[in-house]
């Protein structure tokens, strides 16, 4: 996989936010590279409330350490 994550410092907290998405985006990616099976299993998971509440703490997780990072933007 390319190298993509070169820091975890950003300007803002939207910035951070949406690092912290894409943290947990390439997570599932490194988890199961294949896109194929991704794109099956979508559909499923985009439909149920628990999937979707676990990828929102997944997510939460990640902007609470992007924030710590960047000494939540003081």
């Amino acid at each position: 996989m390319n190298k993509w994550l070169t820091s975890l410092k950003t300007n803002t907290p939207q910035e951070g936010f949406e690092l912290a998405i894409k943290l947990s985006q390439k997570g599932v990616e490194y988890t199961q590279p294949s896109e194929e099976i991704r794109k099956k299993l979508r559909p499923k998971y985009s439909k149920n409330a628990d999937s979707l509440i676990h990828a929102s703490q997944i997510i939460a997780t990640n902007f609470q350490t992007v924030a710590a990072a960047n000494n939540y933007w003081k």
